[in-house]
Parts: structure tokens; C-alpha cells; sequence
């Protein structure tokens, strides 16, 4: 089964697939959100192409293991996405997940600038590998 993941932000959704034996998850594309939340013709193209069955959205957790202060607007605005597409949703811990792809980035040479397209969907690929690994071990 193919699983897609959100890393759900104000402005922008990043979205990553994993591979259909679930072992390897790629980044796919970055959004904007009211396109995603409002089921608009790319968000639908995606789901078309790569026919998820289950969402994986990041939920930001505090490093004390706390739910952060936007986990409350992503939950809602992942469940108006399942309510338009029928798909179901999980979290997952996205704690450090933009970080990490900021870093990545950077070690690859990109600016601010050009990073800002790319971050939400390496950190959405991110998040949904360690999700995929935990849930092999």
C-alpha cells in the first residue's frame, strides 16, 4: 500500500510517498495549503497518480513530548482533508523534521531562498521514513 505523508503548515503542505511495500518514502511536491484543504485539481492529480490509501500527517511535538501550539489547527486541518478525499489519517512525530531538511539542504548548498520550496517535502519524506521504519521494527 502506498502512504502519503503531509507536513501541514499554514502556508504550505510538503508531500512525500512511500513505495508500495512501505519501505522507502521520496518527496514529492510542496502546495499550497488552501489547494490541499480545498481538494483543487493538483492536490487531486497526486492523489491519482500515486493512489494513497492512508495519510501520515507530522504533528509537532515539544521536546518535552508535548503536543506543540499548532497541533491543534493541523489535526483540524487533517481532518477536512479526509473528509474531501476519503482517505484516512495518523500522525506522526514531526519533531526536528524541518531542521534536519534545512541542514540537508544546506549541506547541498542551497539558500534560503531556494530552500523555501523544497523544506516542507524533504521534512514530510523525512517524518514518513521514520514512521515506516518504526512500524517494520
Amino acid at each position: 500500500m502506498r502512504i502519503m505523508a503531509l507536513d501541514i503548515g499554514q502556508v504550505r503542505i510538503g508531500v512525500a510517498i512511500s513505495d508500495p511495500a512501505e519501505k522507502v518514502a521520496t518527496p514529492v511536491a510542496v502546495l499550497p495549503a488552501a489547494e490541499v484543504v480545498g481538494y483543487a485539481t493538483p492536490f487531486r492529480r497526486l492523489l491519482e497518480d500515486w493512489e494513497p490509501e492512508l495519510f501520515v500527517c507530522g504533528l509537532p511535538y515539544t521536546m518535552g513530548a508535548q503536543e506543540g501550539p499548532q497541533a491543534k489547527g493541523i489535526k483540524a486541518t487533517a481532518e477536512k482533508i479526509t473528509d474531501a478525499t476519503g482517505i484516512p489519517h495518523v500522525f506522526a512525530d514531526e519533531r526536528l523534521s524541518s531542521k534536519e531538511a534545512k541542514r540537508s539542504l544546506r549541506e547541498k548548498g542551497l539558500g534560503e531562498r531556494e530552500m523555501r520550496g523544497k523544506v516542507d517535502m524533504i521534512a514530510a519524506s523525512l517524518f514518513l521514513q521514520a514512521w515506516l521504519d518504526a512500524r517494520r521494527a
